[in-house]
């Protein structure tokens, strides 16, 4: 008696109304781990790979599948029987804890992350991996960094660290239980933005000047680092600065956030007046990204890409001539436009000329591409991207928390990412934080009175 092998089923859903569609990037951290409790079977890869694997093809179903450009629509394929598993790549290093530390924590990225394909979704090109990994060994077994770097057309920040809290958490308890086939998550996902077509107001209208549209002649579809050399700069608040930070914030009606990008703006802004004064009649930019899903009342569980941006503009010589709270206030404005007719606007804006570059690329034509106006040039500019309330020190697989996490290298003139320490609670502010400036080469913080108070010392 023979039994017909079941039938395959397709499933898929349109990325579309991912805001971040617009990002076609792949980011990428480095996460160091050490093997404090020296066990023999450290991160073992087999069971990294096969962690991952159960992850993909029961949970997140979509990070094993395709995506795939068609007609006016890109949409995310998977199946039932035939998965497009995460590639996970080894090696092992004869080096020093030390040496691949500083490795680490100097982001060599060609050493430590897995080297990734064209990004760019075309109709051409569909097999694009969704995850990417690389586990790095040392011969001592001293330590280890997993390199991860995932699609940003499908995951925003908030819905990568839920993926890894959810790898770990499986990971952990597979040891030992090779034959589990059933597990608790501590972020079980769920997939696609829900539908908040019902947010949309007719009489309403705004002018998204956080995009903007270039010539496709003049760029590919995916961010352009410019042509100066951008180095990063890891300034550290102390918990002691926290505390002068918050109750600057209090006085100013504002949260801790706003108060910290309005310092990071201010202090780039004077800095570079004074380093050059006839950029005062240019335009000085704040940006920040925004997470809208607690404004939505949607689970950070969903996995998905709605950050938003939102954006506000000033002459230089303005900018230098408002106090803190004054530009605390701006900032303020600025995450608040993020509301639920504003979400909306955003993906009728987005949707409007993704399908119009799809049909372009579809019938040969050269028009325009949207990009995130911070790409463009500007007299001084400051993106603000917060990532301190992410589980990011709590992602353990069994061995211990990690030491040290490095987000991705930003080549992008301004780009301000705010960052925690592996003992940080963003509740308490019980230790410090971070914050990686993307700034032109020739740029010296510490002649910037507002932010030399924060440079950190350069390890060894």
């Amino acid at each position: 008696m023979t039994t017909d092998a079941p039938e395959t089923t397709e499933t898929r859903f349109s990325i579309l109304n991912n805001p971040s569609y617009l990002y076609q990037v792949y980011s990428s951290y480095m996460l160091e781990y050490k093997n404090n409790l020296n066990t023999d079977e450290f991160f073992n890869p087999e069971l990294l790979k096969k962690s991952l694997n159960i992850l993909v093809r029961k949970y997140y179903k979509p990070v094993a599948g395709w995506f795939q450009a068609h007609d006016d629509d890109i949409d995310v394929v998977y199946y039932s029987d035939k998965f497009n598993d995460p590639p996970i790549s080894t090696q092992v290093l004869d080096i020093d804890y030390k040496t691949l530390s500083r490795h680490v924590h100097n982001n060599n990225i060609d050493l430590l992350i897995p080297a990734a394909p064209s990004a760019t979704i075309t109709y051409e090109d569909n097999d694009i991996p969704m995850i990417m990994v690389k586990a790095t060994y040392l011969k001592s077994n001293e330590a280890m960094v997993l390199g991860v770097t995932y699609h940003h057309s499908l995951m925003d920040g908030t819905a990568f660290w839920t993926f890894m809290a959810n790898w770990s958490a499986l990971c952990k308890q597979l040891h030992g239980k090779s034959d589990l086939t059933e597990f608790n998550l501590p972020h079980p996902p769920t997939f696609e933005f829900p539908n908040v077509s019902h947010l949309r107001n007719p009489s309403k209208t705004f002018e998204h000047s956080e995009y903007v549209l270039v010539d496709a002649d003049k760029c590919v579809m995916k961010f352009q680092p410019g042509t100066e050399k951008i180095v990063v700069t890891v300034l550290e608040v102390s918990v002691e600065q926290q505390q002068t930070l918050r109750q600057q914030a209090r006085n100013c009606n504002v949260s801790f956030t706003e108060m910290l990008s309005a310092v990071l703006w201010k202090g780039t802004n004077d800095m570079r007046l004074q380093l050059n004064p006839e950029i005062g009649s240019g335009l000085s930019l704040y940006s920040c990204a925004v997470n809208p899903r607690p404004r939505m009342g949607v689970s950070n569980n969903v996995c998905a890409s709605p950050t938003t941006h939102t954006s506000c503009e000033q002459t230089v010589l303005e900018i230098a001539a408002l106090d803190l709270c004054d530009i605390a206030q701006l900032v303020h404005e600025a995450i608040g436009m993020c509301t639920g007719e504003y979400l909306i606007s955003s993906f009728d804006f987005l949707l409007k000329q993704r399908r119009q570059e799809l049909d372009d690329e579809r019938n040969n034509r050269i028009d325009k591409k949207l990009m995130l106006v911070y790409v463009c040039p500007k007299a001084v500019k400051c993106i603000a991207l917060s990532s301190r309330t992410f589980p990011i020190y709590t992602t353990d697989f069994g061995f211990g928390t990690p030491e040290y996490v490095r987000p991705p290298y930003l080549p992008f003139d301004g780009c301000m990412r705010i960052w925690p320490t592996p003992l940080y609670d963003a509740r308490s502010s019980n230790a410090p934080l971070e914050v990686y400036v993307s700034l032109p080469e020739h740029i010296d913080l510490s002649k910037s009175p507002l932010l030399s108070q924060f440079l950190k010392a350069s390890m060894d």
